[in-house]
């Protein structure tokens, strides 16, 4: 979970991304003789020759086989950050990180459809209405098993989707499996803008319920979340369920513009870290009535931005947690880009529910979670949503 990106860093992120530099530009071949000595120190051998630079040196002129001084010097900082033994921490190579920024951006060139590989190709999990998959007829549950000519079959699901993306207006042409036959699709790629909120009405015992999901906590999340809850209420929903099973979380500013949704003041998250001030963050208002009853569906990969919202609203006594226990993130960190094109995905602090409590397990360690106020799991292989049923059941006895 991240609490911003590059939006004014902290002091902490300043100075690590001072020293990142400073490494970074001494290992290029830079000489420090500007710094105070202490600091020259660290980074500078006994001969006044940077001692990183150095080996740099003798691996890329000496070693036996030819190396690349640009993949040494990636490999080195990966290796710094991994030493941390923080699963939370990454370095992000330039090309890993624009990677990265194509997966969190909700806006993607393409045809709409969420995959997964399997042995025969890419398995199709969802399609997004009015899509050019959509239009075209693809379905949920159909498998791509080629893109053009070259066949997806035992493939990697981003070897797949590397090859369907491409420039809005440009043709790709699909081979589709649905059932035992084939058949090719020609689609024209568009640009996507991928949901992250969902909204219906459902029906229990003849009592109109809002169930809205969040799928993660992208820029922008908070208000497609709005736009459902406005939507079900306006169409008579007398209880909402928030659904943020399988939520990974994302961004803390987004965690407070959705709990804002539903708690019309006070704490929704504090933080702190070693080196920057506690941070307590507040409702924004525009709250809808808190008369409304609400319950909040989650499971044991519930995590981060989307703990910080289940935490919230059951602190504040504003909805009961239906479901297992959340996965117990209590950390959160900040993305630095860096001169070289990559960046530092870092843990800065902690952050805590707005009863005090922490969810991890101490620093980076996995914690206990969310306990759910009515616990229900969900068996494996099982034919109804059990879990659904138990949240339907809990807010329909609050409706009044």
């Amino acid at each position: 979970m991240y609490a911003r990106r590059s939006r004014g860093p902290r002091v902490a992120v300043l100075v690590l991304g001072g020293v990142l530099v400073l490494l970074i530009g001494i290992l290029l071949g830079g000489h420090p003789s500007w710094l105070p000595s202490p600091i020259r120190s660290a980074f500078v051998s006994q001969n006044d020759d940077p001692l990183v630079n150095q080996v740099l040196g003798l691996l890329q002129n000496d070693y036996y086989r030819p190396l690349n001084r640009s993949q040494l010097i990636n490999k080195g900082l990966a290796g710094m950050v991994a030493s941390l033994d923080d699963p939370y921490s990454h370095y992000y190579d330039p090309t890993n990180y624009q990677g990265f920024l194509s997966e969190d951006n909700p806006h993607l060139s393409g045809i709409g459809v969420d995959v997964q590989a399997e042995s025969r190709g890419l398995l199709v999990d969802e399609v997004f209405p009015g899509s050019p998959a959509a239009t075209g007829g693809i379905q949920k549950g159909d498998v791509i098993v080629a893109v053009g000519a070259t066949s997806l079959a035992s493939r990697s699901a981003n070897f797949g989707s590397q090859l369907i993306k491409g420039r809005a207006g440009t043709r790709v042409t699909l081979t589709i499996l649905r059932g035992k036959k084939t058949h090719p699709v020609t689609l024209v790629r568009a640009d996507i803008v991928v949901p992250v909120a969902a909204g219906q009405i459902v029906t229990y015992h003849g009592i109109k319920l809002g169930a809205v999901t969040l799928t993660q906590f992208v820029d922008g999340a908070g208000a497609e979340l709005r736009t459902q809850v406005e939507k079900v209420l306006h169409q008579g929903a007398k209880g909402l369920i928030l659904d943020l099973r399988d939520n990974p979380g994302g961004l803390l500013n987004e965690a407070v513009n959705v709990a804002s949704i539903f708690i019309p003041d006070g704490t929704i998250v504090s933080t702190r870290g070693r080196a920057q001030p506690t941070e307590v963050y507040v409702a924004r208002g525009g709250a809808i009535s808190t008369s409304i009853p609400m319950v909040v569906l989650v499971n044991r990969d519930t995590a981060s931005a989307a703990e910080i919202v289940t935490g919230a609203l059951k602190d504040r006594g504003r909805a009961k947690v239906v479901g297992t226990n959340t996965y117990g993130k209590g950390v959160f960190q900040e993305i630095e880009p860096l001169p070289n094109g990559g960046a530092l995905d870092f843990t800065v602090g902690e952050y805590f529910t707005p009863n005090g409590t922490n969810l991890g397990g101490g620093g980076v360690k996995e914690g206990k979670g969310i306990s759910p106020n009515v616990y229900a799991a969900l068996a494996p292989g099982a034919k109804t949503d059990t879990q659904f049923t138990a949240a339907e059941r809990t807010v329909a006895a609050e409706v009044r």
